[in-house]
């Protein structure tokens, strides 16, 4: 004997069970959701009425169907519906290097990759502009002291697929001593960048630190010393260079070819260069 829902006549006049009444919530970028079925949390990057994109703590992108009801927001089980269109207060904020920032993301465990740059004022320089990014991935940039010697540094660090380094030199150009020093290396998990300015100082914009170029300094004076010289600058480059670090607020303060190359190396050592498959 069957027993149960099926033992009884189907009364198909009978009520039906109510639709959920979700309460609606704008979907406008930066408000922090939960993806009910796949448990994603992240920040809103993009709406539309069919999908939601979101970003993670780990920096991860996903593109989710936006269903009445697939979301949650401070808990409660709602309806993404679109964002006012003169909403502004909502826009997600951006990192100094212009990714969407993650609120209240912790840094990530420090991962075996690593990027070396020549020097200290370059790992400050980075940190200022990159810093939440590689804190977010877990990667930690570390200065060479030189690059002279670089091939000795990278058969000790050992790199491989999944231990991977990055390498961010100054002066990189046809015939310098560093384009010598990165043609000695050739190894598939060791990528070297850099940018053709003598010093990491000149790939801060001349008009963000109140000149209108860079002043050209005669070969065989320190280049560092040179510039305070012709600037009119009697203290110590040290504190010359903090000067100009406080005046760098975003990418937007720096060179091009900078940029590039530390973007490189940072998809690089995150394993979204060759040979990898990146999260970012």
């Amino acid at each position: 004997m069957v027993s149960g829902i099926l033992s009884e006549p189907l009364d198909i006049n009978g009520p039906r069970r109510p639709k959920p009444n979700w309460p609606d919530v704008p979907g406008s970028p930066g408000i922090t959701v939960r993806h009910r079925a796949h448990g994603h949390v992240g920040v809103i990057l993009r709406y539309t009425p069919d999908w939601i994109v979101i970003r993670d703590q780990k920096g991860r992108e996903h593109t989710l169907r936006n269903e009445p009801g697939a979301f949650s927001v401070d808990g409660r089980t709602v309806r993404l519906v679109a964002p006012p269109k003169n909403a502004t207060s909502s826009r997600p904020t951006l990192t100094a290097s212009g990714s969407v920032a993650v609120p209240n993301a912790p840094a990530r465990i420090a991962q075996p990759s690593r990027i070396l740059v020549e020097g200290v004022h370059d790992a400050e320089l980075v940190e200022k502009v990159w810093g939440d990014d590689l804190r977010i991935e877990g990667i930690v940039v570390q200065p060479l002291h030189g690059a002279d010697d670089l091939e000795a540094v990278v058969r000790q660090f050992g790199p491989q697929p999944t231990r991977r380094l990055g390498v961010l030199l100054d002066h990189l150009i046809d015939g310098s001593k560093e384009s010598r020093i990165a043609q000695q290396i050739d190894h598939p998990d060791v990528l070297i960048c850099g940018h053709p300015y003598v010093d990491v100082w000149q790939a801060i914009r001349p008009e963000v630190v109140g000149l209108r170029a860079w002043p050209v300094i005669p070969r065989g004076t320190d280049w560092k010393t040179g510039i305070a010289r012709a600037i009119g600058f009697s203290g110590d480059p040290g504190h010359l260079w903090k000067q100009m670090l406080g005046r760098v607020d975003s990418y937007k303060d720096l060179e091009a070819p900078l940029l590039q190359a530390v973007e490189s190396l940072i998809d690089f050592v995150t394993l979204g260069g060759p040979g990898g498959a990146s999260d970012r």
